[in-house]
């Protein structure tokens, strides 16, 4: 996909224009390509929602779209870390899945530019009332649509509000004072900031790459950086590593041998006192204690650099190869109205927010503040692969770990990361 630049504003200005337009509701069936099966039966939904409260809430929607239509719908749920590195597997095999959760942006674009992906583009002319910022993430780059977006979510540092008020602390606002509230949580005796990068979940420490180069160096640097316009041997890019090693004492010291799943638990258990993440990880967090759960933004290190936020943006796609296209459009078309992802935020953590307007966002306080900095922002970020590809993305697993592990050898970790960068970049 072409680099763009999503304004907060602009993504988030009808997120809460319920009833601005007749709802959506039913299946709004579209018209599928020529040549497809037109017949009935199931098709496969593969997912990577396996946390407890996803998986459930998926099957609910399954469930409620096949009562209404002709078309049934099979979910094959796959764990979140087995996932990934599936996917190219999944659909580049001789009778694939059908339909896939997963995320808007490059990544999707680069299956596409593979001939991988089905047009969905006929899903799209019943999706007017949906942001522009929306389309342009769901669209490839010869300019058709091959994403349905269902919902997006922000990142942020996660802390107890019962933690902080024990140990007497505020949000963080600064960089500086950042550093001195891990600074008092470590002398209080718990680890100041959990990770959760252990096998199956590296992918993780590239939150805290995305947060201090944009912070650093802005978000329109760190875009180019991921398309391979930058070095990541570049002086601005060994700043945000400077930058880290300020806090990598605070971190857990096992935090590389641990998964996300095991860091959340940390959290709420009182073991470490920050977490780093994306409000996916609500969904495994028992809902007694959602409300002791609070979030600040990434703290600001150089105020003239403008503010950007991650805010992926989940959805689905399909293969090209499906034997059934007009099941396909048909459940992901459904899967776009108000209908579906009310039930969605109904029956999941209700951390996310809907894609369509016209859909009720959670009213917790919570996701208000949450919507109300991605407002806030400057420009908004997906996260590190969903803005270039996978295939960066392991390169980065493997250069984050090895710099958390073996700060001292900074140069020479840069330098082997451009150089598998750069083999990406010639084989994308």
């Amino acid at each position: 996909m072409s680099s763009y630049t999503v304004s907060r504003r602009g993504l988030l200005a009808g997120a809460g224009a319920v009833g601005a337009a007749a709802a959506l509701s039913g299946c709004a069936t579209a018209t599928a390509p020529a040549g497809s099966t037109q017949q009935g039966g199931a098709v496969t939904l593969q997912s990577d929602l396996s946390s407890p409260l996803a998986e459930q809430a998926m099957q609910s929607l399954v469930a409620a779209y096949s009562k209404q239509s002709k078309y049934t719908v099979k979910l094959n749920t796959v764990a979140a870390t087995t996932y990934q590195p599936l996917l190219p597997t999944y659909l580049t095999s001789a009778n694939p899945p059908d339909i896939y959760t997963w995320y808007a942006g490059n990544d999707a674009d680069h299956y596409s530019s593979q001939g991988l992906l089905l047009d969905v583009s006929s899903a799209w002319k019943t999706m007017d009332n949906y942001q522009p910022a929306l389309k342009t993430l769901s669209t490839d780059a010869a300019g058709k649509q091959i994403f349905v977006p269902t919902d997006y979510y922000w990142w942020g540092v996660f802390y107890r509000k019962s933690q902080f008020a024990k140990w007497g602390l505020g949000e963080p606002k600064t960089w500086s004072d950042f550093v001195n509230a891990c600074a008092t949580i470590k002398a209080k005796g718990a680890i100041p900031i959990g990770l959760g990068a252990g096998t199956g979940t590296a992918w993780v420490a590239a939150a805290w790459f995305d947060y201090l180069n944009i912070r650093l160096n802005g978000a329109d640097f760190h875009r180019d950086l991921l398309q391979g316009k930058h070095s990541f041997t570049d002086p601005k890019v060994v700043d945000v590593f400077t930058t880290w090693k300020q806090v990598l004492p605070y971190f857990d010291p096992n935090g590389t041998a641990v998964s996300w799943q095991e860091a959340s638990n940390q959290l709420l258990n009182g073991k470490c006192g920050m977490l780093l993440t994306g409000t996916f990880f609500a969904d495994a967090v028992p809902k007694g204690s959602i409300d002791d759960l609070d979030f600040f933004k990434f703290p600001v290190i150089d105020p003239s650099v403008p503010d950007a936020e991650e805010a992926p943006t989940d959805g689905l796609f399909a293969s090209s190869k499906t034997h059934n296209a007009a099941a396909v459009l048909d459940f992901m078309t459904w899967m776009a109205t108000p209908t579906a992802q009310n039930l969605w935020t109904a029956t999941s953590s209700g951390t996310v927010i809907p894609a369509n307007p016209q859909a009720t966002a959670p009213s917790s306080a919570l996701v208000q503040k949450g919507k109300s900095m991605l407002a806030e922002a400057a420009q908004l970020t997906q996260f590190f692969n969903r803005d270039s590809t996978d295939a960066l993305q392991n390169t980065a697993n493997t250069a984050l770990i090895d710099f958390i592990q073996n700060p001292g050898k900074l140069s020479s970790i840069l330098t082997t990361w451009q150089s598998q960068a750069e083999q990406v970049w010639k084989t994308a």
